[in-house]
């Protein structure tokens, strides 16, 4: 079994991506515009150069975010859960932190804490949460 996170977006999915894609060392593997569908003749004019899926490897390809824009009447503000990212090496999970917050907001500082040798939550510029973590062996 393998659990991808899928992220909805209120229109800006594209940019998000090839901005993950920079952040977390991965390769955009697919990236379906509305135009590209079947049903490009049931979406209105403004919204065919909106993404309908993404997908993004990362590393060995074992690590998958997925995600897609949101028609505004289905789209809500994330809130509740985050993506959570775990790396082996503390400089690492420092570069990834420092990547994705870029022009968000940090909530809690990358640091040691009793659990890893780095852990840190932040909500990125397109809305979304995050947690990047190196953890110490237990």
């Amino acid at each position: 079994m393998q659990l991808n996170p899928y992220l909805y977006f209120a229109g800006d999915c594209a940019e998000a991506f090839k901005f993950y894609e920079q952040a977390l060392g991965g390769k955009i593997v697919g990236m379906m515009t509305h135009a590209e569908t079947p049903m490009v003749d049931h979406v209105s004019a403004d919204w065919r150069d909106k993404i309908i899926h993404a997908r993004l490897v990362i590393g060995d390809g074992q690590a998958v975010l997925m995600g897609s824009d949101a028609p505004p009447e289905y789209y809500s503000k994330p809130q509740g859960s985050s993506v959570s990212i775990t790396v082996n090496d503390p400089d690492e999970a420092e570069r990834i932190f420092k990547a994705l917050s870029e022009n968000g907001t940090v909530r809690m500082p990358i640091q040691e804490t009793f659990w890893a040798h780095r852990f840190g939550m932040l909500t990125d510029r397109f809305g979304q949460s995050w947690m990047v973590n190196c953890e110490k062996a237990l």
